[in-house]
């Protein structure tokens, strides 16, 4: 037989990804965190407004992971639900950075498509991504409900939204792993509320 050269690698990873997860099972303020976020975001698509996701790298396919669970559909047959991930239109995001910096990408689309009763939720596992920073900023500003998922510290982003959902672990593929998990619950409960 030949050895492997993972070595069990797969095991371990998959074990720490559950010890993270076990550990937001096991934290009662933060599944209120998340159920309550999730009624709002609800109430502000009953009212008529949208959310605009953004990340960058992975988190910027989250973004869109999660965008497309809205417009499509995620369990649930019904109405298209108005979502947009800000990082989708490359035309948009390489015209920004060009003539402005990258550090505005999605300030200046929200400056564009941010209404009041709006949602901006941003990924961000360090916290400190300057554009998502900026757009929080902006948002808050413009009167939206501002949302971050990021790991353990928050980073700069815990003092710049209203809610900052934090996955307890420094690690970056733990903490997307988990954001996908948040992101999934948010989009069920958004699906059933609106369902009723």
């Amino acid at each position: 037989m030949i050895p492997s050269l993972a070595n069990g690698m797969a095991s371990r990873r998959i074990a720490e990804c559950i010890a993270v997860e076990q550990q937001l099972l096991q934290d009662s303020s933060f599944l209120e965190l998340l159920e309550a976020t999730a009624l709002r975001v609800s109430a502000a698509v009953r009212a008529g407004r949208k959310v605009l996701f953004m990340g960058n790298g992975g988190s910027a396919a989250d973004a869109q992971h999660l965008a497309a669970e809205f417009t499509g559909r995620y369990m649930m047959e019904r109405r298209a639900l108005p979502a947009i991930a800000l990082n989708a239109n490359a035309s948009e995001i390489t015209a920004i950075a060009n003539d402005y910096s990258f550090d505005r990408i999605f300030a200046r689309q929200i400056e564009a498509l941010g209404q009041p009763g709006d949602v901006a939720i941003g990924l961000s596992t360090s916290g400190n991504s300057d554009n998502v920073v900026l757009a929080m900023q902006t948002a808050r500003v413009r009167n939206l409900l501002t949302v971050a998922l990021t790991g353990s510290s928050g980073g700069l982003l815990k003092n710049e939204v209203e809610v900052c959902l934090r996955v307890p672990s420094a690690v970056t593929p733990r903490i997307q792993e988990c954001h996908i998990l948040v992101g999934h619950i948010l989009c069920e409960i958004v699906e059933h509320e609106l369902c009723k």
